[in-house]
């Protein structure tokens, strides 16, 4: 199994893992809990493997292990991989260990970060894999699941790609609805005189924009639903003195073509909001 980056580099912050499973263990358990679990011998001992029923990338182990540490410590969890490995169908990738029903209590919960976060870093490594060779990254955007945004974005990590802005506190973003108010020049002046020092991108949707957010000092420029050509000429203008961004309505097919015309960034929302799950089992050997 191979790693697309360094361990621990894909990890959620340990609050937003512990707090996201505590809300969908309760909406699992309440009122009573597991009704059929309790009809097992609490005695009874099992062991499952987790087993991919496909070829992708795995993420999302922390919230699996913290899902069986809520339902009952003494079950054990541990992992063949990490998040962030190539992992192939019918792999063991993780064990778990401990009291029948304890084990069958947690499985669904468990699996649906799993399978989620995975199929989010899987869906994130094919459009790293798409753009391999060139000097343009993915990083991904705001539109996340609601609640999930810091699993999520470890995920996009764990399949290769880079963070967008966790939060509007990031850095100032001036899209099209803030220009209908505001030019790009009064925007950036704005911005520079009440946020000193943060990062200021500006979207652009003709070359005009571009070369005045190059004019009055913009950090960064987001190239919007230009084509592969327009994104070029912009690119050119720009002659390194801004980072350039570019998004919209970018497909797998397409975004070899937009990464050959020189930008340092390729977001999509295609990895987050519109990943599909993989497919990963709990498969009871004992």
């Amino acid at each position: 199994m191979s790693q697309t980056g360094p361990v621990g580099a894909f990890d959620p912050p340990v609050t937003a893992v512990r707090r996201t499973v505590s809300i969908a263990l309760a909406e699992d358990l309440e009122p009573l809990g597991d009704l059929t679990a309790g009809l097992l011998d609490p005695d009874v001992s099992a062991i499952a493997e987790v087993v991919p029923r496909r070829d992708g990338v795995l993420a999302g182990t922390a919230c699996f292990s913290e899902t069986y540490h809520q339902v009952d410590p003494s079950v054990s969890v541990v992992w063949r991989a990490r998040d962030g490995e190539r992992i192939t169908a019918r792999s063991i990738v993780g064990v778990v260990e401990g009291p029948l029903p304890s084990v069958l209590t947690g499985e669904r919960t468990a699996l649906n970060f799993l399978c989620h976060l995975s199929g989010v870093a899987t869906a994130t490594a094919r459009f790293v894999d798409a753009v391999a060779g060139t000097s343009a990254r993915i990083w991904d955007t705001r539109k996340t699941l609601p609640g999930l945004r810091a699993l999520e974005k470890a995920a996009v990590r764990a399949g290769g790609a880079v963070n967008h802005r966790g939060s509007l506190s990031d850095f100032v973003l001036v899209k099209d609805n803030h220009l209908g108010s505001l030019s790009v020049t009064e925007a950036v002046r704005r911005a520079r005189e009440r946020w000193p020092g943060r990062t200021i991108e500006v979207e652009c949707e003709r070359i005009e924009q571009v070369a005045e957010a190059v004019e009055i000092g913009a950090t960064m420029v987001l190239l919007d639903n230009m084509s592969p050509d327009e994104v070029r000429a912009c690119v050119e203008l720009v002659a390194g003195r801004l980072i350039v961004e570019v998004s919209g309505g970018i497909t797998l097919e397409t975004v070899r073509a937009y990464a050959e015309a020189g930008p340092d960034l390729i977001s999509t929302s295609a990895v987050t909001q519109s990943a599909t799950a993989f497919d990963l089992g709990l498969d009871l050997v004992r």
